[in-house]
């Protein structure tokens, strides 16, 4: 058919969902446990978002006709596993993402709050973001010198396939990680569940998680995910509603807080496969790259079962490296975004040292006094958020 499915569209499709999954799914399992989450309740999320981030992206991009790639937020995993332990348990975690996907909805259609999210200074978002990965990136050398030999293979084939393609070195890191765990299990460990079961978790909701889990969450997803996925799309000359995308991702992300899930969002470095020429020569046809990768997300989405319960059994040192080597990537592009404004260059600064040294100042994290102080020095200098809103 004309405007049908095409073979160069399926094959980017189908790449951009094993790429977006194998180069996060470490991150996203270590950013629910750390939130509190047990090995169900983390399987029954990464279900959860994984269908419904491929069913929102098929939806989407049938309905605009637009390449329409939606994922989870993996800089807001990355937020929980620096987070401090939420009091309470993890219904007071499902509490925060539900407030956060409700923060999205209402950036994307209430018009002042949009605004004032843009106003926040770039800089600042990717310091606090920098700040957050800094101490998750330390993990590979962590593992140097915990679990040697294997961090040296796991290193060594990350750097080989990134010198040839780099987009797919964390993906083949993860393969090697998997190889390797998989050798170290013992084979009286416990069976794995193959099949998923979603569990609805009762939301609690405390001041303080709002202000170290929902605030940062959601400052992070709008300003890593939502406004780059957002961009992609326009520099390959789609022009969709960014109402309609933001309060579509933040409402099928609120409908997976109750099992678990954290956010969702539109994806920004998945998004160039779908949206490029690699899915089509013709734009008018690379939706259709989309719908498959969101087809590839629900399928990986029914594994998530048996690769939770993987993960579980395997070696905590090397998942945390592997997370570590998918976040480098983000960590380089949060640095030179933060100083890359010399007028705000201090305020950066002082904006990424507060998360990164751990910070837990009346049970909120460091990422929330992060970017508060931030905003207080640009105040001081004359350069308020509310006055670059207006």
């Amino acid at each position: 058919m004309r405007n049908g499915l095409s073979a160069q569209a399926a094959s980017a499709g189908l790449l951009a969902a094993l790429i977006g999954f194998a180069s996060s799914f470490a991150v996203i399992l270590r950013g629910l446990g750390a939130a509190g989450a047990t090995p169900t309740q983390a399987a029954s999320a990464l279900l959860a978002l994984s269908v419904a981030m491929g069913v929102c992206g098929i939806l989407l991009s049938v309905g605009t006709r637009v390449p329409v790639s939606v994922v989870w937020s993996t800089p807001g995993a990355a937020l929980l596993i620096s987070a401090p332990p939420v009091p309470g348990g993890y219904g007071y975690a499902v509490g925060a993402f539900m407030l956060a996907s409700l923060l999205v909805i209402l950036a994307g259609l209430w018009t002042p709050l949009g605004r004032l999210v843009s106003a926040i200074p770039r800089s600042l978002a990717n310091a606090m973001l920098a700040g957050v990965l800094f101490e998750l990136c330390l993990a590979p050398v962590q593992a140097l010198e915990q679990q040697p030999r294997d961090a040296i293979i796991i290193l060594l084939v990350w750097a080989a396939v990134g010198r040839f393609r780099r987009l797919y070195a964390v993906p083949a890191a993860v393969v090697a990680t998997l190889i390797l765990a998989g050798l170290a299990l013992h084979h009286g460990s416990t069976g794995l569940q193959l099949h998923p079961v979603l569990t609805l978790i009762e939301p609690h909701f405390a001041w303080a998680t709002i202000a170290s889990v929902t605030i940062p969450l959601f400052v992070v997803t709008m300003a890593s995910q939502n406004i780059p996925g957002l961009a992609v799309l326009h520099m390959n000359g789609y022009r969709p509603s960014p109402r309609l995308l933001f309060a579509s991702a933040g409402f099928t992300g609120f409908l997976t807080a109750p099992f678990g899930g954290h956010m969702l969002n539109l994806a920004a470095i998945t998004a160039s496969l779908c949206a490029g020429p690699d899915a089509h020569p013709d734009p008018a046809r690379r939706w259709w790259a989309a719908v498959v990768a969101g087809v590839g997300y629900i399928f990986l989405g029914l594994l998530s079962g048996a690769i939770t319960t993987f993960i579980a059994l395997s070696s905590p040192v090397l998942i945390a490296a592997v997370a570590g080597l998918a976040l480098l990537g983000p960590l380089g592009g949060a640095l030179a975004g933060a100083t890359a404004e010399p007028a705000e260059r201090d305020a950066a600064i002082l904006t990424f040292l507060i998360p990164a040294s751990g910070l837990n100042f009346l049970g909120i994290g460091g990422a929330f006094w992060g970017l508060a102080a931030g905003c207080a020095v640009l105040a001081i200098q004359g350069k308020g958020l509310f006055r670059r809103a207006v």
